[in-house]
């Protein structure tokens, strides 16, 4: 895979960019930026193709690539004003963004606003997860990744996925108890 020609980037771009995009646009929740997250992705594979040492599957270094990518994007952004309606009705997923945004008539106005502080709470805390916890997290939890996927992503074996998993997970449990505190257990 060293020194990938124009040609060679291209064709991974036909093969991999829809899966890229898909990470991307789950993790940073916007398509804009998704689409930004492909085009760094696929230019740091350009310029450090020389770097692949064929340890892992190609696939599995490229998903490593894109998920930090994703998550420096939605770091970058977190606290920013978000993309107006106007600017989604231009993009090609407008119809679905524009219905889960406004048409959502089935829920009161404080039911909205706890769904939103719930989602920035969970945000919250799943950034700050140690960067191990969260890419197991985002990877098994978030996208719905096997097991023997995360860990080629990860560079780390079934049984250690699983233990970053449930560590992440109980890291993630602890650090939510205090906003959601009827989920403890009774005993």
């Amino acid at each position: 895979m060293s020194g990938a020609s124009a040609v060679d980037v291209e064709a991974l771009m036909d093969q991999y960019a829809g899966r890229v995009y898909r990470l991307a646009a789950r993790i940073t929740e916007n398509a804009a930026d998704a689409e930004e997250v492909v085009q760094d992705v696929f230019f740091t594979v350009f310029r450090k193709s020389a770097t692949f040492e064929g340890r892992s599957a190609f696939g599995s270094w490229l998903y490593r690539i894109a998920l930090n990518a994703a998550l420096n994007r939605r770091r970058a952004k977190r606290g920013r004003v978000q993309v107006s309606l106007d600017q989604l009705a231009q993009s090609p997923e407008s119809s679905a963004m524009i219905a889960r945004a406004t048409l959502d008539w089935s829920q009161t106005p404080e039911r909205r606003v706890l769904a939103q502080e719930t989602r920035a709470v969970l945000s919250t805390a799943l950034d700050s997860l140690p960067a191990q916890y969260r890419m197991v997290i985002v990877l098994k939890d978030v996208e719905a990744r096997r097991t023997a996927d995360v860990g080629a992503a990860l560079h780390a074996s079934g049984p250690c996925v699983k233990t970053r998993l449930h560590r992440a997970r109980l890291v993630l449990r602890e650090r939510l108890t205090p906003y959601f505190p009827e989920r403890r257990r009774r005993g």
